[in-house]
């Protein structure tokens, strides 16, 4: 017997597709960007505030020791000279020139939108970083005479955070773009090198490096929220007030 409450000549995969079109709306709009907000912001805070907490508590990381006698093993010349020259792009003669680079070229081409979000991101990443080791004044590791020795406080590590912090500026700038995934992929591979590169020469933890991570997203999420309000830029982003 057919069905009088649907319309004349509609089918029901038409139908349905028309229900759902708000729903898929809805987890466009709402359920996704929260989702982004859990991964990129709150999972991060709760996980540097655990490792802070433990750390102010005088705890023992049990997986810090390990790791770094692990990556001490691989030890060779070949891999001396690789990681220095990650170490080094992972901070000073890299990550800094390109973020200023970055920086004064979306300001230049008044992309001014995305160089607010990119100056937040970055030079709050920065002060952050400073903030927090003085605060926590861990020493560095000393299992070994580093080839790298370094004179400040080692939690959270500034090339972690720097790093990851420069890798969520370009990813948010290209979200809109074909290269997406080609930026997501080279700059996780970015990151990851430049925070094995500290555990390698001895010159910080993995939980400093865990940690720099979390904050570096967290800020990153929260810059991106205050300028964009959850919806990423195209790459890269005008300002309406400048067309």
């Amino acid at each position: 017997m057919p069905d009088d409450t649907a319309p004349s000549g509609e089918g029901t995969p038409e139908i349905v597709r028309r229900e759902q079109r708000p729903l898929a709306r809805i987890a466009r709009e709402f359920v996704w960007p929260l989702v982004l907000v859990f991964l990129t912001l709150l999972l991060p805070l709760w996980g540097f505030s655990e490792l802070a907490g433990e750390l102010r508590a005088g705890a023992v990381f049990g997986f810090d020791e390990p790791i770094l006698r692990g990556l001490r093993a691989m030890t060779s010349a070949g891999a001396d000279r690789i990681f220095l020259a990650v170490s080094k792009l992972g901070y000073l003669y890299g990550v800094v020139p390109v973020d200023i680079v970055l920086i004064a070229g979306l300001f230049l081409r008044r992309h001014l939108r995305a160089a607010t979000f990119a100056s937040m991101a970055v030079v709050g990443s920065a002060l952050l970083n400073l903030s927090a080791k003085r605060i926590f004044s861990r020493d560095r590791p000393s299992l070994w005479e580093s080839i790298t020795p370094e004179l400040t406080s080692s939690f959270p590590s500034g090339h972690a955070m720097g790093s990851a912090t420069l890798a969520a500026v370009v990813i948010v700038l290209a979200w809109h773009t074909r290269w997406r995934w080609p930026v997501i992929a080279a700059m996780s591979v970015f990151v990851l090198l430049v925070g094995t590169s500290r555990v390698y020469l001895g010159v910080h933890y993995p939980s400093d490096i865990l940690a720099g991570w979390a904050v570096a997203s967290a800020w990153a999420a929260a810059c991106h929220l205050a300028v964009y309000r959850l919806r990423a830029p195209t790459w890269p982003a005008r300002d309406r007030r400048t067309r």
